[in-house]
């Protein structure tokens, strides 16, 4: 099948600018474009019809203004969304205002990136589906994708399930604790011998340990994606920073490894996947962000407005475009002199939280139960149990004490600290205390 005049444009214009990230595409993304037609004719229209003759945009307007029910916007403030801005369908790319801000924001939060070129970030529906838009783009199958053994789950289905991706694992922590860069180095140059693209997924608060890397291993994982860029590997580096800025240990980066890795080396293409989700405590709201950075030839807007088509036409294809009314909302609380000071508050009641939590799960009491995976940031942390079967102990202590965590491996479960208030944290491990002894026959349950 011939690949679309509008697709062989954007090539050109990628290739010209750096012909490394046009081999990293998948053939998807080769054949991608963002649709002139019913789009295009609609935005032309918009800029030069009248109001009250514009018949291109397949929603329904009244009086000029656009039709809504009075029972919907009743749970909205009229005052400040107004129908258009919460309705209303919102472009592919996401809303121009928003995209704009957000870059600002990525300038403002990473130091790294000062002087650089990024792309504007494309509205995606949630980090989720940014993941699979990237995937769609650039992974074909049996290409090697390199994670951490503790990653998440629904990266399988993502990228192995979905996209008939290898995924390969290396131990994430060493043997004496903090980050296994020597098992990152080796991953990472195995794949590099294959001749085939190096991808690897850096998720810094770490879902589901709640680790963020030191500045030491930050530089440390730098410096290998460089080295393999430099031996003639391309290397795509994607940072999901789903929990981006949530940090509560001095030793870890301050910003995304994005910002280091993004203009680094012409064979380094890097990928933020980031989203106002956890950042804003807005999980529902479903707006996430896809960000390109690398060295780029020519002039890097044109290039990277290749890219931002290409992916916007991704999105197009999947979903149309991501929730208009969340979109607003997102924007509006980013412009509001508040905001910053009331997510300050709340970052710094879950940093209480896993002092909390280290404090309670380090009681010497516990340590014939298990051992605490290292956790600085995030959501989250694990315990590495040392004689109960996690899924048994999941099930145990749901039924018996009505107490949720999550079974990530074999003997591994997640807690998640950010839905457990601080006063309950200590009842919380004594629960899974009580519920290992009684699998080991060693107490009576209870039901809490």
């Amino acid at each position: 099948m011939p690949i679309n005049p509008l697709a062989e444009e954007l090539n050109a214009i990628i290739r010209r600018g750096n012909p490394h990230v046009m081999a990293m595409l998948s053939k998807i993304g080769r054949r991608l474009y963002f649709p002139k037609g019913i789009l295009s004719q609609s935005a032309e229209a918009r800029q030069k019809a009248y109001d009250k003759f514009n018949a291109t945009i397949g929603i329904a307007t009244e009086n000029l203004r656009t039709m809504c029910l009075p029972t919907v916007m009743s749970y909205l403030n009229d005052e400040k969304l107004r129908p258009s801005d919460a309705l209303t369908y919102a472009s592919s790319f996401g809303i121009p205002g928003l995209r704009q801000l957000w870059r600002e924001l990525l300038y403002e939060k990473n130091a790294s990136l000062s002087g650089k070129a990024v792309s504007l970030p494309v509205v995606t529906s949630g980090i989720t589906h940014g993941i699979a838009v990237f995937a769609e783009m650039f992974l074909d199958p049996d290409d090697i994708a390199i994670f951490p053994d503790k990653m998440w789950g629904n990266n399988t289905l993502i990228l192995s399930v979905r996209q008939d991706v290898e995924i390969r694992n290396y131990p994430m922590f060493a043997p004496d604790g903090g980050f296994n860069v020597e098992g990152f180095e080796t991953a990472v140059r195995r794949a590099a011998e294959t001749g085939r693209k190096v991808l690897v997924f850096l998720n810094f608060p770490n879902n589901p340990t709640g680790y963020t890397v030191t500045r030491g291993e930050g530089d440390r994982i730098v410096a290998i994606l460089k080295s393999v860029a430099e031996a003639g590997a391309n290397v795509l580096a994607v940072t999901d920073d789903a929990y981006f800025g949530l940090r509560y240990d001095d030793r870890t980066i301050t910003e995304s490894l994005f910002g280091r890795l993004a203009g680094l080396h012409e064979r380094i293409l890097a990928v933020k996947l980031d989203g106002a989700t956890k950042e804003l405590f807005v999980w529902g709201l479903r707006v996430g962000f896809v960000t390109y950075g690398t060295k780029v030839a020519e002039d890097p807007a044109v290039f990277y407005e290749a890219l931002e088509r290409k992916t916007a036409g991704c999105v197009r294809g999947m979903i149309s475009n991501a929730s208009h009314l969340s979109q607003s909302i997102v924007m509006k609380a980013l412009k509001t002199p508040e905001m910053r000071q009331e997510r300050l508050e709340k970052v710094a009641i879950l940093k209480r939280r896993a002092e909390k939590v280290k404090a309670v799960a380090r009681d010497p009491k516990y340590a014939d139960a298990w051992t605490m995976y290292p956790f600085n940031s995030g959501y989250f942390m694990c315990l590495a149990l040392k004689t109960a079967p996690a899924e048994a102990l999941r099930v145990h202590l749901l039924d018996t004490y009505r107490v949720g965590v999550i079974a990530t491996g074999p003997s591994d479960i997640r807690v998640a600290f950010s839905s457990v208030d601080e006063e309950n944290i200590p009842d919380l491990f004594e629960f899974i205390y009580k519920a290992i002894k009684d699998l080991a026959g060693e107490s009576g349950g209870g039901n809490g």
